[in-house]
């Protein structure tokens, strides 16, 4: 722990009181919202000490492997998130999550990331690899076709309609497939990082990133809990949807590791690792979350399929268009930028109304 800095210090016990005061929180019989509010700034603050633990282990590696590894560990908070929420039989807060959490990543975030690295760029153009871009719209195209395909069947009232599990599961699974024939040879294909490249070694022994990961897993476990206890009840106290929750509250609240670790590494100029953890957490919500999921949902009463409601299926395919036109070449300016954030603030405005 020496290792660390009197700020890194100072920040981590922060979030270990704010962890255990969103626990007392929720068996104290606290006021509801305020339980949602600690427990919406816990997770938070436990996605930092992700984001952070990740960084440090990811300095002995190059943007590839550091980007699935963010992604990965920076989606612990939203899988369980999703897990007790459909445990406790809110599939739509569940779904909404999930999708929010890839709209936010894909939109908000990303949109975020450019606009931050397109201004920090000495030309106004952030440059970034176009493989990354262009693997992701792949992947996000063939989540979209299972989406779609089920979505016309059942508009159309197609007899494949009443098999709407077996063909998620069977759909989970081939996404699941295609994920991994991806991101194995991507991460190989890439050499690591010696030590003492680009001016310095890692900071943090290894011993104490994975602990804090290992720590923040869990806890984000606990805490993930006592948020979806305290939805319902905020919920119907402020007065918004559950699809406004879903999308948006509970996307934003379990998706802060690329919100911060990606405008920090924008702002840093360093374009492909900003690009990488934004990108890669888009790629595993659609192709491997989102079915993972599907199929950790069968042991539960209540199912999680790829069946979602027409205007997000508009919106999915349209996402997927946007950020493979903006981002395929390997180039992006300011304006794009601006185009994507406004693209989920007109997205998050309509679930508020629904």
């Amino acid at each position: 722990m020496h290792a660390l800095t009197s700020r890194e210090r100072l920040i981590l016990g922060a979030i270990l009181a704010l962890t255990l005061l969103a626990g007392v929180a929720r068996y104290a019989g606290f006021p509801d919202l305020l339980a949602f509010g600690l427990a919406a700034v816990a997770l938070a603050g436990l996605a930092w000490v992700v984001s952070f633990s990740t960084e440090q282990v990811g300095e002995r590696f190059g943007p590839a492997v550091t980007g699935v590894m963010q992604s990965t560990l920076g989606n612990l908070p939203e899988l369980f998130v999703v897990v007790f929420a459909l445990k406790a039989g809110q599939v739509v807060v569940a779904q909404t999550s999930i999708l929010g959490s890839l709209f936010a990543n894909a939109l908000l975030v990303l949109g975020g990331v450019i606009l931050i690295g397109a201004r920090a760029a000495d030309d106004g153009v952030m440059r970034f690899s176009a493989r990354l871009p262009n693997d992701t719209a792949t992947l996000l195209l063939l989540a979209n076709f299972i989406i779609v395909l089920i979505a016309v069947a059942l508009s159309s009232h197609d007899p494949a309609s009443r098999h709407v599990n077996e063909i998620s599961t069977v759909g989970a699974i081939c996404l699941l497939v295609v994920y991994l024939a991806w991101v194995l040879p991507y991460v190989r294909g890439e050499k690591g990082v010696e030590p003492g490249e680009g001016g310095h070694g890692p900071r943090v022994p290894l011993a104490v990133s994975a602990g804090l990961l290992a720590l923040a897993g869990v806890g984000a476990a606990f805490v993930s809990d006592w948020f979806i206890h305290a939805l319902d009840p905020a919920i119907e106290q402020l007065g918004v949807s559950e699809a406004f929750a879903g999308l948006v509250i509970v996307a934003i609240a379990g998706n802060a590791v690329e919100n911060f670790t990606g405008f920090v590494l924008a702002k840093k100029r360093q374009s492909d690792l900003a690009i990488s953890v934004v990108k890669n957490s888009v790629a595993q919500i659609g192709a491997f979350l989102f079915p993972v999921l599907v199929l950790i949902s069968l042991l539960f009463e209540h199912h999680l399929t790829f069946v979602i409601a027409p205007v997000y299926v508009a919106a999915l395919a349209l996402t997927a268009i946007a950020v493979w036109q903006i981002t395929g070449d390997g180039e992006a300016v300011a304006f794009e930028g601006c185009a994507l954030i406004a693209t989920y603030a007109i997205l998050a405005t309509l679930t508020l109304y629904e």
